[in-house]
């Protein structure tokens, strides 16, 4: 929808609190007026904002299947999408950290977000666990709150100096520790397929 592409936009530009309604309408080229028939109030149009972000993400990662590596995968292309859109990175590390208040518009979201994120790695974890991959002492349950850390404060460190870290190099490295014979290249990706240590560009391309 256009709108909630626009509203991300201004969004990942100004900051949830400086990114006005106005801003949103005019990227659409209606009124704010017009816009508050699709959307009664400035929490509404976030909560759309922040499911239409989920849906990009999410595409590039196949949860629920049987192939546990296939979805780490998935999370390792994810950073390198992530590396492409900073703006979006900015905003969801800020409404991520403002959302802990209880009477943030976003708690609720990021809860739920962060519920259903543990439970989907922690499935891809429990596939691999089940062809006996998993590293001694690695338990599903830790390696998925582990997997989230890691992402969000991967995030972090880039947004503050982008030279430092590489994200996706630093996550598929991260699965290298826990998951044997993890391999970060997609099994149809003919240049990756087969090298060592392979590093999905970041260049490509959620969140």
């Amino acid at each position: 929808m256009a709108i909630l592409d626009a509203a991300l936009e201004v969004f990942a530009e100004s900051g949830y609190r400086s990114g006005s309604l106005r801003d949103v309408a005019g990227k659409v080229g209606m009124s704010e007026a017009g816009l508050l028939h699709h959307f009664p109030n400035k929490s509404s149009l976030l909560a759309a904002v922040l499911d239409r972000r989920d849906q990009h993400s999410f595409e590039r990662v196949p949860f629920g299947t049987d192939d546990g590596e296939d979805s780490l995968r998935g999370l390792v292309d994810l950073a390198a999408y992530n590396a492409s859109i900073p703006g979006v990175v900015e905003l969801y590390c800020v409404l991520s950290a403002e959302a802990t208040a209880p009477d943030h518009p976003a708690h609720e979201y990021f809860t739920g977000r962060y519920e259903l994120t543990r439970t989907s790695i922690r499935e891809a974890f429990e596939s691999l666990e089940r062809q006996g991959r998993l590293m001694e002492g690695v338990t599903p349950q830790r390696a998925a709150v582990a997997t989230i850390a890691m992402m969000d404060g991967l995030q972090v460190q880039w947004l503050l100096d982008r030279e430092v870290v590489d994200m996706s190099q630093a996550l598929d490295e991260f699965f290298r520790s826990f998951v044997a014979g993890f391999d970060g290249a997609a099994p149809d990706d003919p240049e990756t397929r087969g090298v060592e240590d392979p590093v999905p560009s970041v260049s490509a391309v959620s969140a």
